[in-house]
C-alpha cells in the first residue's frame, strides 16, 4: 500500500503512470477496509436489475444500412421549415464552409427544409437493427415512451464474446466496457441527433465497426422526440430534460437513467448545440465562432482520477482531432438570459445535468456542443461534421484504452466505496471567478474579435458547505417514493427488517423559503418551486424502525447519494419534495449490522 505522501505525489503524475502505480499497490476490491464494521448485509441476494426490453424490430426488408432514399416521406407533423436568412453577413458565413463529406440522413436530402423526423429516426434504427441481427451484434432497445407517446429507442452495438450478454460488476458486456452516446436532449438542437445516426451507420458496417472488437456502444440519438417535433428546447410538459437527471421527473430522463443503470458505461457523451447570436449579439455585439465547445463533469465530489482521464484521454485529444479537421474548439461556456449580466460561465456545477450526474456515477462524461441554436439549418453539414469528428475521436480513444478504462473504473469504484465514514464531503460548491480572453466574431466583417470577459471557471470549485462524510443515510418508511428514485439511479437501498437504535445526526431546520432552481442561464421556470432550507446537524440516536430504509455509502454511487439526500441544496430530494419531511431522514455516523433486504 502506498504511503499517504506517495499517494499525493502519484496523483500529480500523468494519468497512465499514476493509474499503474496505484493499481499495483492497491487492491481493487469492494471488501470492507480493515478496522471498519461491515455495512448491513441483505438476508437474501438482491434480485437482478430489470432488463431493458429488447423490442423486436418490425419486418423491414433491408439488410444493408438504410439510406435516405429508402425512407418514408417526412411526417406532416415533423420539423417545420427552418431555412431562414442568415442572422449575420456573408463575411461571417464564409468562416464556416461546408466540409467535403457526404452524410446520408434524411435531413440532407435535396430540398429538405427541416431535420430528420421522429418516424425517420425510428426507421433508421430498426433498419440497422435488422441488418445487424444477422451478425448478432446490434439490438434495438425500447426504453419507454415520451410524454406524447413517441418511442424512446436506442441501439446497442455489442459483439458476442466469452460471457455472452453478461454484465459483470465492472460494467462489462461480453467482456468489453461500454460507451453511451446521447443526442438531442434539447429538441431545438438537432445536429447531435443527425450525427449519432451517422455514427450508428458507421458502427454497423463502416469505418467505426472495428472498434466493436474492444468496446460496446449504446447510441440514443433522440432523447427528446417531443421537443424535436415541436422544435422546442424542453420536453412536452415544459421540463428541461437535461436538468432532470437527479430528480427523474420525466420519462425522457428515466430512459437515460435506465441505460446508465443497466449498462454501467465507462464513458458517456452528450451531444448538444449552443447559441450563436441571440444574447451574445445583444451583450457583446458579436457572433460566436467555435465549431465545438467541449467540457467534462464539473460538480462537487467527482473523483479526481475521473477528471484527469476526462481531460487527458478524451477532451484534449478530441480538440486536436477537431483542429486537424480544420474545425475550431474551446471550453464549453454559456451566459445568462439577463442582458445586463455579461459574465460568462463554463457550464453548470449543479448535480442535475447528464454531464454532472454521469460523472457522479464514476463515468467519464463528455459534453459536446456545436454552434447551432438560433440559426436554423445554416451550416448544418459543418455542425454535424463537428460532432462526428469529436465523437469518433472519443470512440477511438475508448477502444484504444479499453483495458485502462476498466482498471480506472474498478479503482475509482473501490476508492469511493472505501470513503464511507471518513473525512469530509462537499455539500455545495461554486465556480471560481476570473477573467478570460474569449475569441468571438464581428457580425459584419467576420473578423476575430477578442473579448475579455468575467469568467466563472468550473475547473476549480470553491466549497461553500462541507460536512463529515457519513456511513449512510436513514429514511423513514413513508419515503418509499424517494427510495424508488434512488433505485432508478442504480443505488442500493436496504429495507430494514429488524429495528435498532444507531448513533447519527438529525437535521434541525433553521430557515426556510420558497425559491426556484437556478442554472447558469438563470431561473429554471419549468421546475416549479423548491423548498430552500438552512439546517444544523444535531447528534442523536436514530430509531431505525423495521420497515424503514438504510442507504449505505460504502457503494460506488456514494457521491450521487450525497447529492440527492443532503437536504439543504437546490437539487436535493427534500428541496424538490421527493422527501416530504426533514424529520424523516438522518445521517448515520457508524457502520452497523442490520437485518434487512435490498429493495428491488
Amino acid at each position: 500500500m502506498l504511503s499517504n505522501d506517495l499517494q499525493a505525489r502519484v496523483r500529480t503524475w500523468p494519468l497512465g503512470l499514476a493509474l499503474a502505480a496505484l493499481s499495483a499497490c492497491t487492491t481493487v476490491s469492494l471488501e470492507p477496509t480493515p478496522g471498519r464494521a461491515q455495512r448491513p448485509v441483505p438476508v437474501a441476494s438482491p434480485p437482478a436489475p430489470p432488463s431493458v426490453v429488447v423490442a423486436p424490430p418490425p419486418p423491414v426488408a433491408q439488410t444493408a444500412p438504410v439510406t435516405s432514399s429508402q425512407l418514408p416521406p417526412p411526417a406532416p407533423l415533423g420539423q417545420p421549415p427552418v431555412d431562414e436568412a442568415p442572422p449575420y453577413g456573408p463575411a461571417v458565413s464564409a468562416r464556416f464552409p461546408d466540409p467535403d463529406v457526404v452524410y446520408r440522413t434524411p435531413a440532407f436530402e435535396p430540398g429538405r427544409t427541416g431535420f430528420t423526423t421522429n418516424a425517420e429516426v425510428r426507421t433508421i434504427l430498426n433498419g440497422l437493427a435488422v441488418a445487424g441481427a444477422q451478425r448478432a451484434d446490434v439490438r434495438l432497445l425500447a426504453l419507454g415512451t415520451s410524454q406524447n407517446g413517441a418511442p424512446l429507442e436506442a441501439l446497442l452495438f455489442a459483439r458476442p464474446g466469452g460471457a455472452a450478454s453478461a454484465r459483470t460488476e465492472a460494467g462489462l458486456i461480453n467482456g468489453r466496457p461500454t460507451v453511451l452516446l446521447v443526442g438531442q436532449q434539447h429538441g431545438d438542437e438537432p445536429a447531435g441527433s443527425e450525427a449519432l445516426l451517422v455514427i450508428a451507420q458507421e458502427l454497423q458496417q463502416g469505418r467505426l465497426a472495428p472498434l466493436l472488437d474492444r468496446i460496446n456502444v449504446v447510441v440514443f440519438p433522440r432523447a427528446n422526440p417531443d421537443g424535436a417535433e415541436a422544435n422546442r428546447r424542453s420536453t412536452a410538459n415544459g421540463i428541461d430534460a437535461n436538468r432532470d437527471h437527479l430528480l427523474l421527473k420525466t420519462p425522457e430522463a428515466q430512459a437515460m437513467a435506465l441505460l446508465m443503470r443497466e449498462y454501467a458505461p465507462v464513458v458517456t457523451v452528450d451531444a448538444h448545440e449552443y447559441t450563436v447570436v441571440g444574447r451574445y449579439l445583444e451583450k457583446f455585439g458579436t457572433v460566436q465562432r467555435f465549431d465545438a465547445l467541449l467540457q467534462y463533469a464539473t460538480t462537487a465530489n467527482v473523483p479526481e482520477f475521473v477528471t484527469k482521464a476526462s481531460e487527458e484521454w478524451f477532451r484534449r485529444p478530441a480538440v486536436t482531432k477537431l483542429r486537424d479537421a480544420g474545425l475550431t474548439a474551446e471550453w464549453y461556456y454559456t451566459t445568462t438570459t439577463d442582458i445586463a449580466d455579461k459574465k460568462i460561465s463554463m457550464g453548470g456545477t449543479q448535480p442535475d445535468t447528464g454531464r454532472n450526474v454521469n460523472g457522479l456515477t464514476n463515468a467519464i462524461s463528455i459534453l459536446i456542443e456545436t454552434r447551432g441554436v438560433g440559426i436554423g439549418r445554416l451550416h448544418l453539414k459543418r455542425r454535424v461534421h463537428s460532432h462526428v469528428v469529436a465523437i469518433s475521436s472519443i470512440l477511438q480513444d475508448a477502444a484504444t484504452r479499453a483495458a485502462d478504462l476498466v482498471k480506472l473504473r474498478q479503482f475509482v469504484d473501490n476508492e469511493v466505496s472505501a470513503l464511507a465514514c471518513r473525512g469530509e464531503v462537499v455539500i455545495e460548491a461554486a465556480p471560481t471567478s476570473s477573467e478570460y480572453r474569449l475569441l468571438m466574431l464581428d457580425p459584419v466583417s467576420g473578423a476575430d474579435k477578442p473579448v475579455t470577459v468575467a469568467w466563472d471557471s468550473a475547473l476549480t470549485l470553491r466549497p461553500l458547505k462541507l460536512r463529515p462524510r457519513p456511513c449512510g443515510y436513514w429514511l423513514a418508511e413513508q419515503e418509499a417514493d424517494a427510495v424508488q428514485h434512488l433505485r432508478a439511479l442504480g443505488v442500493e437501498v436496504i429495507r430494514i427488517e429488524q429495528g435498532a437504535e444507531v448513533r447519527g445526526e438529525i437535521y434541525r431546520e433553521t430557515e426556510r423559503e420558497l425559491a426556484q432552481r437556478q442554472d447558469v442561464r438563470g431561473p429554471l421556470a419549468d421546475a416549479g418551486g423548491i423548498v430552500r432550507v438552512k439546517v444544523q446537524t444535531v447528534p442523536a440516536l436514530v430509531d431505525m424502525k423495521a420497515g424503514s430504509y438504510y442507504v449505505p455509502l460504502d457503494q460506488p454511487l456514494a457521491n450521487l447519494i450525497i447529492a440527492a439526500l443532503e437536504p439543504d441544496t437546490q437539487n436535493s430530494f427534500f428541496a424538490n419534495r421527493l422527501i416530504n419531511s426533514i424529520d424523516r431522514q438522518a445521517r448515520m455516523l457508524e457502520q452497523v449490522e442490520l437485518k434487512g433486504s435490498t429493495v428491488p
